[in-house]
């Protein structure tokens, strides 16, 4: 088979399937939420809701029924007679929809499928016209105007039957309006008109006579309320000027105390710092002692180094000469040594020659040595001689350097007793008073500023020396304010010269 043949089979099998596709699509019917699909004829009778189905031509029917709420007026054209014999004419509003199971909608499919909507609206009036008038004979005409609901109930419930029996359910019925043509209805209010004219009346005369009532006792209420309050008021002012005059009196007790405290607060500051300033004082008195002690130690110190150096300066002189003078010497020896050797070499008188000659040199040697040792020794005591003749320039200032320096000490322990006081009562009768530098705290500085003038004494009864007399015979030149103390050295020629150091 050429492919020709192959495409003309494969088409006219795609043709064919689309085909018997197309013819099952037009059999097919479907259907929405909103109705029911009745499929009757070969196979039976079947229902479908929502859905779809196929029905095959020839041999099955489709027809499509309507599950919508239907809404219409029931409305009699004749009027109807209670059961007081008045004739009303009654308007109404009915719900009816198809029950949704499916036994329902074949019921309503045997009673309606071939019918259109007015005339199933005319068969579900003539039904609904027949309940309400069998209702409305057992009633009243004060009970259908009153109680609307109540008929409502029971239309509900006696047309519920008939209703299943074609497949329908009322879902609402609602009585719109009732009439009659004699003013039945109009006149019927009347009585309860008057009654509650009446009755509106006898209310508002006795609202009239109870406000009256109350008008007048609470007029009396008032007055009573008026006068309570100015008594009230009058009390309240009593009271308000009594706590008045009392705070005022607890104001000026409360000022009194406060007077008091502030004057006993500022007392305490001021004797606080009247201590004060005298403990400051008596600081500073130990600090100025003290700057003045690292003075004289400074001085002292510098005199001890200017020693130190011309110790050195005479040793290194003096040694160093000595030492080369000996190598010298040395080396004259003991060229002279080598010179006799090389004259001995050549004979027999060499060898006297070279004992003498060693032995001159030994001795040449011993002299050298003995010239070192004796310039070495006359260089350490001219050193000593330098050494005690500055030391006892300087004997007085030693002195007077240990003598200050012991004064801070003295001052400490003078004033130790005073820092250890945590309180002090000076009781003063002097004349001058509390102003004066003679009484008061201020004594207490005095005394020890006078304690301190009196350390001076207390040394020289002590060790003899009087440092006052020992000061004066300083020798001294004025520089401006300051004082210089003349201090002699000697120069690295033997010869003396003059160093001075200044004393504050």
């Amino acid at each position: 088979m050429d492919i020709s043949g192959v495409l003309f089979i494969v088409v006219g099998l795609t043709a064919v399937v689309l085909l018997v596709l197309a013819l099952l699509a037009s059999m097919f019917r479907k259907v929405g939420p909103n109705q029911a699909l009745i499929v009757y004829g070969m196979g039976g009778t079947k229902v479908v809701k929502g859905g779809g189905a196929v029905v095959w031509p020839l041999v099955q029917q489709g027809r499509e029924l309507s599950l919508e709420l239907m809404s219409f007026d029931v409305a009699p054209t004749q009027d109807l007679y209670t059961s007081q014999g008045v004739a009303v004419n009654v308007e109404a509003v009915t719900q009816i929809k198809v029950k949704s199971d499916p036994v329902s909608i074949l019921t309503a499919a045997e009673q309606f499928l071939t019918k259109d909507s007015a005339e199933r609206e005319g068969l579900i009036r003539l039904v609904m016209e027949g309940h309400l008038r069998g209702i409305v004979g057992q009633l009243t005409v004060e009970q259908i105007v009153k109680e609307p609901e109540m008929v409502a109930d029971r239309m509900r419930s006696n047309v519920a039957e008939d209703m299943s029996k074609m497949g329908l359910e009322v879902i609402s019925f609602t009585i719109r309006e009732v009439r009659d043509s004699n003013d039945y209805i109009l006149n019927m209010g009347r009585p309860d008109v008057a009654v509650i004219k009446r009755t509106a009346d006898i209310a508002t005369a006795e609202a009239e006579r109870d406000t009256a009532i109350k008008r007048a006792q609470a007029m009396r209420e008032a007055k009573i309320s008026e006068a309570a309050a100015e008594q009230e008021k009058v009390i309240a002012e009593t009271a308000s000027h009594t706590r008045q005059a009392e705070a005022v009196r607890d104001l000026d007790l409360k000022r009194a105390e406060y007077d008091a405290a502030v004057q006993q607060q500022r007392a305490a500051a001021d004797k606080a710092y009247e201590i004060q300033t005298a403990i400051q004082q008596q600081k500073i008195t130990m600090e100025a002692v003290k700057i003045e002690q690292v003075r004289k130690q400074g001085e002292i110190a510098v005199q001890e180094a200017e020693i130190l150096r011309r110790e050195k300066e005479l040793i290194a002189t003096v040694l160093r000469g000595a030492e080369v003078e000996r190598q010298r010497i040395e080396t004259l020896a003991e060229a002279e040594r080598q010179r006799l050797v090389l004259q001995a070499n050549g004979d027999a008188e060499a060898a006297r020659l070279r004992g003498q000659a060693d032995a001159e040199v030994a001795r040449v040697r011993g002299q050298a040595d003995a010239d070192v040792l004796r310039a070495k020794g006359e260089a350490e005591a001219n050193a000593m001689q330098v050494k005690a003749s500055a030391f006892k320039e300087y004997n007085q200032a030693a002195v007077l350097d240990r003598v200050v320096g012991v004064l801070p000490e003295v001052v400490r322990a003078l004033a130790e007793p005073l820092a250890s006081v945590d309180k002090i009562t000076v009781v003063s009768t002097g004349a001058d008073g509390a102003a004066g530098s003679g009484a008061g705290v201020n004594r207490v500085t005095a005394d020890i500023a006078t304690m301190v003038a009196q350390v001076p004494a207390l040394v020289e009864g002590l060790t003899g020396v009087n440092v006052n007399k020992m000061i004066e015979s300083l020798p001294e030149t004025k520089r401006g304010n300051g004082r210089e103390v003349v201090v002699p050295a000697v120069a690295s020629d033997g010869t003396p010269v003059t160093s001075s150091n200044g004393l504050g």
